[in-house]
């Protein structure tokens, strides 16, 4: 029976799904964010319950959580609109991201012309593009989605153009004297080089594809989240709009973390790399 060495076992034992010391160290690391909301939470309770302000203005967070598991199946209908609209939105900026991140890394002259342009596209904030999609396309699915992939658009895509440039120069030079295409160059070289960074860029952007949809459906829309705090706001229920906060972040946290198991499954060394790098 062949025994792997050990610095083999070592990266084996850290990118398994299933590793001990992976899970333990993950719960070690949101430990003291855990404390610390739960610490402000109870600071939150102690002086709502302990003063005389209104529940319009601040409720409780217990009063948060009742109020919301009361009408869990109302907001439940507005967040699974928003997830749509979030994931699908993220799926066209995802694609487009990598096409022209791949057109952009086959052609210098392509970089020189449009990264300044992606660069220059940030300073537009999304309270001046949320609503211009409105007026140009109306109150249905395509403004929002349009809205969450402008907004999760530019960090994926300079994550991958920099991951593409960030390659071994020695690794595709050494390609290229064995008689190697610029296209095997790109798939040997240039793009395992550009994963690590890409997942970063992907964690980033998809927390923004959540607050990018909520605040398309806050300008306009019949249903999603953000429409949903509009109306509880309307209505002076601060309760329900904290709630509807809440189901918000979970949600963002919950993509978040499934950018790290879709990580795992896909490019699992890519993790080992990032550690690497940081050490």
């Amino acid at each position: 029976m062949t025994t792997l060495p050990t610095r083999d076992r070592t990266v084996d034992a850290d990118i398994l799904p299933g590793d001990r010391t992976g899970r333990w160290a993950g719960i070690r690391w949101a430990v003291p964010s855990i404390v610390t909301v739960a610490v402000l939470v109870a600071v939150w309770q102690i002086y709502v319950s302990t003063s005389d302000v209104r529940p319009q203005v601040l409720p409780s967070p217990l009063r948060v959580i009742e109020q919301g598991w009361a009408r869990r199946d109302e907001i439940a209908t507005h967040a699974a609109a928003t997830l749509q609209v979030t994931l699908v939105g993220f799926a066209v900026s995802l694609s487009a991201a990598w096409v022209l991140a791949v057109i952009v890394d086959f052609s210098p002259w392509l970089r020189r012309a449009l990264v300044p342009l992606f660069v220059a596209s940030q300073t537009v904030p999304i309270v001046a593009i949320a609503p211009l999609m409105i007026i140009w396309f109306g109150f249905g699915l395509l403004p929002k989605i349009l809205v969450v992939a402008l907004v999760t658009f530019f960090p994926m895509a300079i994550g991958l153009i920099e991951g593409f440039a960030a390659a071994d120069r020695d690794a595709g030079a050494l390609l290229r004297s064995m008689g190697a295409s610029r296209v095997q160059e790109f798939r040997y070289v240039r793009l395992p080089s550009a994963v690590p960074r890409f997942y970063t860029s992907l964690r980033i952007a998809i927390t923004y594809a959540v607050v990018g949809a909520v605040f398309a459906e806050y300008v306009g829309a019949s249903v999603g989240l953000g429409i949903y705090m509009s109306l509880q706001k309307n209505s002076f229920r601060t309760d329900l709009v904290l709630a509807a906060v809440l189901v918000t972040a979970l949600l963002s946290i919950a993509l978040y973390l499934t950018t790290f198991a879709v990580e795992r499954l896909v490019a699992p060394w890519a993790r080992t790399e990032n550690r690497s790098r940081r050490d």
